[in-house]
């Protein structure tokens, strides 16, 4: 039973509101009534405007399937398509050309390329590991992946791939730090690289034991300890060669986190808290040894003129809340509903992020706090999302604009609309970014009638995704983000394939991107070389110069089947993938509130899984379903012989509970929900069935 405090016609859960007596707010110029009464204000005046947006997307949806039924059998044409959906607003007018004028942008967000984590905020271990992930070895990178002749390596120490890792480092500085007449690998004193670099301007300075450089904006620390060097031939000793990897981190309250009710919030919220106080500490148990794992400093250095300065030893933190769909019973209003649990995470991570703001500045050196706002259907959200920070800063008595947006592109009236989208919020953007996950997802449910759609390994290879990918890049430059915002591209979902991600997303900064997501620190290491290969900035200004290049029209090209034909063979094992990764991705979340985490695909290849993975897949089926490709019969039993192998999969994770043979638990009844009423469900999200059976799976 929750037991509720009474606040400005508010009902606020008691453990909320302790933990915001007891650990937010001292230390900050607000009183409780204050927040309270700022809080109850935006609850009043934005709650009614938010249900209207939601009924706004049914009604859209609504009359995008009568128009796909009542042109049942004929071909679709791409213009009657774009003429109706004009003609009900869902695409608006386009005004004039203008630019952005965001202001206070920390150079992380405007003129440093670079990789970019995305990490679940309720593991304190995962946030300390990501905002220190400023820095990672290029060394440990190499030896412990499988960069280095296409294979990880064991445990135990190899001299020889030892040896061909500092070979193909040389070979990296020779390329990118280039020395006058000599090899990296033939200078043998660290204190001649200044005088022997070809372009001395990419001298720093120097560390208490090594030498600081930088390229494209990127440093790179060369650490010399003639003691600990790798290589018995290393003339130069040098230790190791960190290389500036994670540039920015997302700690996530959305898609990433199981967060079903106020204790979870909490977590959360403690969580971020921390990281922005620069207190947050969690203890590690690692090769039988425990330790404490904290926040890393700044590093001194002694710059090429003499004098001291300091170089930054953690990532940016940006901080995602949820969309504007889910409501939480943490706080209710005055009718006794739940409010916009994006409302209460504008107001909670702002007031966290103060104690950064108005204390040492370790995140934001430039005063501001970096929102990311998922999920949001065309301007008029954005919109909103703008009034809602507007009403924040009000209410916590800091500078009209200090909230900075990021809109994540993912879904298809956004696409539509972009340039709209980020003019009703250009004080404020700092951040846009693809998504193919959640856009397809959206693509598939707000398509339903149209067709069945392609597998999703050929969905990836039709013009639409490519016109998506160039036009967000495209409007995003000619609305003026170039060195005022990030420009991201999603997810390299397969943490053990290195060799692999170093090969192909190299696509990314080449497309005009100045961030990527990538899973974990070291691959963050491996997508900074990268951003040394090519030079962003002026990538942009190149495509900046030109047209857009693919039209509306390409965009609406819906990847359905254009009688193209497949092996029933070929479509159950396409249904067997999508189910898996389903069932892998639910139990977890459903039994053990894991949010994101590697899991096992059907060949046992693990890859990161979150919600938006799981938005495709079920869509994905819900659609084959829905247009006879499978039957709803066959499906649910592919489900049960998916679920062996999961169990299968996950036999070795302590307390694990299998959902065979009963197939009765909570969590394999979800997923079966999932797809089964998939079409159903609104936009085609996940969360309201997935939250509903935690709750339930937590009362058990």
């Amino acid at each position: 039973m929750i037991s509720y405090v009474k606040h400005a016609g508010l009902k606020v859960d008691s453990r909320l509101n302790k933990f915001l007596m007891a650990e937010i707010l001292p230390g900050l110029d607000i009183s409780e009534k204050s927040f309270w009464d700022g809080f109850a204000k935006t609850v009043e005046s934005l709650g009614p405007r938010n249900r209207i947006l939601l009924e706004k997307r049914e009604f859209f949806q609504k009359q995008i399937d009568e128009w796909h039924s009542r042109r049942k059998g004929k071909d679709y044409n791409i213009i009657e398509h774009k003429n109706f959906l004009t003609e009900i607003g869902y695409i608006v007018p386009e005004g004039s050309d203008f630019k952005l004028t965001t202001s206070k942008i920390d150079p992380e967000i405007s003129s440093i390329p670079g990789p970019q984590l995305v990490v679940p905020i309720t593991n304190a271990r995962y946030a300390l590991n990501a905002v220190n992930a400023r820095w990672g070895s290029l060394y440990d990178a190499l030896y412990g992946t499988d960069m280095i002749d296409g294979e990880r390596q064991s445990e135990n120490y190899s001299e020889e791939r030892g040896a061909k890792v500092v070979t193909w480092s040389k070979e990296f500085l020779d390329e990118f730090f280039r020395l006058k007449e000599i090899s990296w690998k033939d200078l043998d004193d660290i204190e001649l690289a200044e005088s022997f670099l070809k372009n001395p301007n990419q001298y720093i300075g120097k560390l208490k034991k090594g030498i600081l450089l930088k390229n494209n904006n990127l440093h790179v620390k060369i650490i010399v300890d003639r003691n600990n060097a790798i290589g018995a031939n290393d003339r130069a000793g040098i230790a190791n060669i960190l290389v500036e990897s994670a540039i920015s981190v997302i700690m996530d309250c959305e898609d990433s986190v199981a967060t079903v009710d106020v204790e979870d919030k909490i977590v959360a919220y403690r969580n971020w808290l921390g990281l922005m106080k620069g207190t947050l500490t969690e203890i590690v148990v690692k090769g039988g040894k425990q330790f404490v794992r904290s926040m890393n400093g700044d590093e001194i250095y002694e710059t090429a003129a003499g004098r001291t300065d300091k170089i930054k030893g953690r990532s940016l933190m940006l901080v995602r809340n949820v969309g504007h769909l889910m409501t939480t019973n943490a706080i209710l209003d005055g009718l006794g509903r739940n409010v916009g649990e994006g409302i209460m995470d504008a107001y909670f991570t702002t007031l966290c992020a103060l104690h950064d703001l108005q204390g040492s500045r370790m995140n934001s050196a430039c005063g501001s706090v970096y929102i990311v706002k998922p999920k949001m259907h065309g301007p008029d959200e954005v919109e909103l999302t703008d009034e809602l920070f507007s009403n924040v800063e009000e209410a916590l008595k800091i500078p009209r604009n200090t909230i900075k947006i990021g809109i994540m592109d993912e879904e298809r009236r956004t696409s539509l609309n972009l340039k709209e989208c980020i003019r009703v919020a250009k004080s404020r953007v700092a951040f846009i970014n693809t998504g193919f996950l959640d856009r397809t997802g959206d693509e598939i449910h707000t398509s339903m009638e149209l067709g069945p759609f392609l597998p999703k390994a050929l969905i990836k290879t039709e013009p639409w995704i490519e016109a998506y990918e160039n036009r967000n890049v495209d409007i995003g430059l000619k609305c003026g983000l170039r060195g005022k915002a990030q420009i991201g591209k999603g997810m390299w979902a397969a943490p053990d394939q290195m060799k692999k991600m170093f090969d192909e997303k190299i696509s990314h900064p080449v497309s005009g991107a100045n961030c990527a997501w990538v899973p974990s620190p070291t691959a963050a290491t491996l997508h900074a070389l990268h951003y040394h290969k090519i030079n962003v900035m002026d990538r942009q200004l190149e495509i900046e110069s030109g047209k857009i290049r693919n039209s509306i029209d390409e965009l609406l090209d819906t990847p359905v089947f254009k009688g193209s034909n497949w092996s029933e063979a070929e479509l159950i094992d396409e249904i067997k993938n999508n189910a898996q990764g389903i069932l892998g991705y639910v139990v977890r979340w459903i039994d053990s509130g894991i949010g994101c985490s590697k899991v096992p695909d059907i060949n046992n290849i693990g890859l990161m899984e979150d919600r938006a993975t799981c938005r495709i897949s079920s869509q994905h089926i819900a659609n084959w379903i829905y247009h006879g490709v499978v039957s709803q019969e066959n499906v649910l039993e592919i489900m049960k012989k998916m679920a062996k192998i999961v169990d299968n999969q996950n036999s070795g994770i302590l307390n694990y509970e299998p959902m065979a043979p009963s197939f009765s638990g909570v969590a394999f009844k979800a997923a079966c929900e999932l797809v089964v009423n998939g079409r159903f469900q609104p936009s085609g999200y996940t969360e309201p069935i997935l939250h509903l059976n935690r709750e339930k799976r937590k009362q058990q």
